[in-house]
């Protein structure tokens, strides 16, 4: 294995036990080297770079202050934690970080008694902890010298359940300490009126003396005194105002408000963590960090060094690999382009994200038509339910979201969307297996959970050019439609076709071998590339199969199917997600409708969550690459 950069006092960190052994002013010589570690790792193992760098301090003062794993420590977003968990145990496995059979990108349970709770999705870290605080005080009242911690960042306080979790939060005794990991930035610049207030509050030095003096006075946070202090919790709300100049959100919902205070400096954190300790209830620190912090190119560019995939390690540069010309594009590309010509046709088009405007391109729609582009933060329930507002009166917007991330709005699809029959679209990006992010990144379920819902078109083009023309015929239908599409690349570096209606519901056969093939591969989406590489490889061996592309989940194309099932008693269906509920399945399900006798093989992920890897490596674990794909088809034959 490579050798990376370790500083010599990073080689004596094997636990957190370590970081408490250390006289405080050797922490920032850790932080610089663990910040050099991570650089040097990453340079040559994709990762999330800036994030991770703009919270080394406050993982080594966490560390250092609190017991872990006895205090739980919760990072949301996960991807914040590579500090975290080169201090616990991984330092000298960090390079297979994201790598097949490696550790995790994100916090795993079962990967560390330091994980405590696996965070892939953004916004859960406070009703995760408030859950564990709660708990733990029911169990056991010893329990309440526990401390709770939930790291939350990354734009992930502009989610929902952070609010509903800080709601309740208020009105409990759980002994909580929140730290608003404050960036400034997600994936990109964060957005709403939140991220506004955030960057502007401050917190009067004179009044946090005052108040903490009249509070102690009325018994701290003993049971004493309790009319009073109610009252003096108002009085409080009112004189904060009075000294900051603006109203105080958090305490308005009873939970007690720290900071800011600089979140790189360690020394100022550990005197803060120090004292938050002894502060029971609920309460909240703002700190203030620099994405990327340590790395001029990243503290500059820290959208672009999100995850920047290779790069130089001393100076920063991407690695370039292809020019535009030589390759073909990103679906996300694709989808980015077409949007804006759609936008140019029809004044209907709006385009929303939930915080992804350059990982799904809508940045490119944002430049271009900034006033019918929204980026609502990463909030997926209010987009969807925005887009059926906007759909409700005239407008067609396109919704972009990751398929993994749209899980969170099923009950908006369900609910606000199909049960009205409103015309929008929704754009799954990242469909089926995305690679190193793994498990909670996977797009696996989004065929098997739309296929059931009515009202709703679910397609899934086989190339770029098809998805171009799925997303022409989505603006011209008027229910609610669907458009799932995978990550990376296409196949066609000529792909700007003119854009052509498609026939909804139906499918096409590619190539049926003159009539000699015994066999019929029926597949949805750009996994049929797969089957189509298959072939070439049976086509060399004298076994000839028939590729059906069905581009449409729902309406599933019965005639074709009826043909097919006149023609074939043997039949392999192909598809990129779960194998359960999804396009095999309602093939197979119309088989039996329709009385079929023959042998039908369903191939797809399997009925368990898929791990990190690179997509050829995973596409082979599921048994969907191409070699897979003709080793079953030699075996339905033999």
């Amino acid at each position: 294995m490579k050798e990376y950069i370790q500083g010599e006092l990073l080689r004596t960190i094997a636990n957190p036990q370590d970081v408490k052994r250390l006289e405080q002013n050797k922490l920032p010589k850790l932080c610089n080297e663990l910040r050099d570690y991570i650089i040097s790792v990453l340079s040559e193992n994709s990762g999330h770079l800036a994030s991770s760098l703009g919270a080394v301090e406050l993982c080594v003062a966490l560390h250092y202050v609190f017991d872990v794993p006895r205090d739980t420590l919760i990072w949301d977003v996960g991807h914040q934690a590579y500090a975290h968990k080169i201090l616990t145990g991984r330092r000298d496995s960090f390079p297979s970080i994201r790598s097949f059979q490696g550790i995790s990108g994100f916090p795993r349970r079962d990967e560390s008694p330091y994980d405590c709770f696996g965070t892939g999705h953004a916004s859960t870290s406070i009703s995760a902890s408030l859950g564990m605080a709660i708990a733990d005080a029911l169990q056991n009242d010893k329990t309440q010298e526990h401390q709770h911690i939930a790291v939350i960042g990354d734009g992930s306080m502009t989610g929902g359940m952070a609010f509903e979790a800080l709601n309740h939060a208020g009105t409990s005794n759980a002994n909580l300490l929140v730290i608003l990991n404050d960036n400034g930035i997600a994936i990109d610049k964060s957005a709403g009126s939140l991220s506004s207030y955030l960057t502007q509050i401050t917190a009067s030095a004179k009044y946090n003396r005052i108040k903490n003096k009249v509070w102690n006075m009325l018994g701290g946070n003993t049971l004493a005194y309790a009319k009073h202090k109610t009252l003096m919790k108002k009085w409080l709300t009112a004189f904060k105002y009075v000294f900051s100049g603006k109203s105080t959100f958090f305490e308005a919902l009873n939970v007690r408000y720290f900071g800011p205070i600089n979140g790189n400096d360690t020394e100022d954190l550990i005197k803060t963590l120090r004292k938050l300790m002894h502060i029971k209830g609920a309460k909240i620190l703002h700190i203030i960090t620099v994405k990327g912090k340590g790395m001029p190119m990243a503290e500059q560019n820290p959208t672009t060094y999100h995850s920047p995939g290779l790069f130089n390690a001393k100076t920063g540069e991407i690695e370039q690999t292809n020019t535009a010309a030589e390759c073909p594009p990103k679906y996300q590309e694709v989808f980015g382009e077409t949007i804006i010509e759609l936008a140019e046709r029809d004044k209907r088009v709006i385009g929303i994200t939930p915080a992804m405007l350059s990982g799904c391109s809508l940045d490119k729609m944002m430049k271009r038509f900034p006033e019918r582009t929204f980026d609502v933060g990463i909030a997926e329930e209010h987009a969807v339910t925005l887009a059926a507002g906007m759909a409700a009166r005239g407008s067609v917007p396109f919704c972009n979201i990751y398929s993994t991330f749209m899980q969170r709005a099923f009950d908006q699809i369900i609910h606000d969307v199909c049960l009205q029959n409103l015309h929008l679209v929704l754009c799954l990006d990242r469909a089926g297996l995305v690679g190193a992010d793994g498990a909670t990144h996977h797009g696996a379920f989004d065929l098997a959970y739309l296929r059931l819902i009515p009202n709703i078109t679910v397609a899934a083009p086989y190339n770029e050019m098809e998805l171009r023309n799925m997303m022409l015929t989505a603006l011209e239908t008027d229910t609610p439609f669907a458009i799932r599409y995978p990550r990376g690349e296409g196949s066609n570096v000529l792909w700007h076709n003119d854009m052509e209606l498609i026939p909804i519901g139906r499918g096409v056969c590619l190539d049926d071998s003159n009539g000699k093939a015994k066999i019929a591969v029926l597949f949805l989406g750009t996994v049929g590339l797969n089957a189509q590489k298959a072939a070439e490889i049976l086509r060399n061996e004298g076994i000839d199969i028939a590729l059906y592309n069905y581009r449409f989940l729902k309406p599933l194309d019965t005639t074709l199917t009826d043909e097919i099932f006149t023609k074939y008693n043997k039949i392999i269906t192909l598809e990129d997600g779960v194998i359960s509920g999804g396009f095999g399945s309602a093939i197979a399900e119309y088989a039996t409708e329709k009385g079929f006798n023959g042998n039908i093989v369903r191939l797809g992920l399997p009925d368990s969550f898929v791990q990190h890897g690179s997509i050829s490596q995973l596409q082979h674990l599921c048994g969907i690459d191409c070699d897979s794909i003709a080793e079953r088809i030699r075996q339905m034959l033999q």
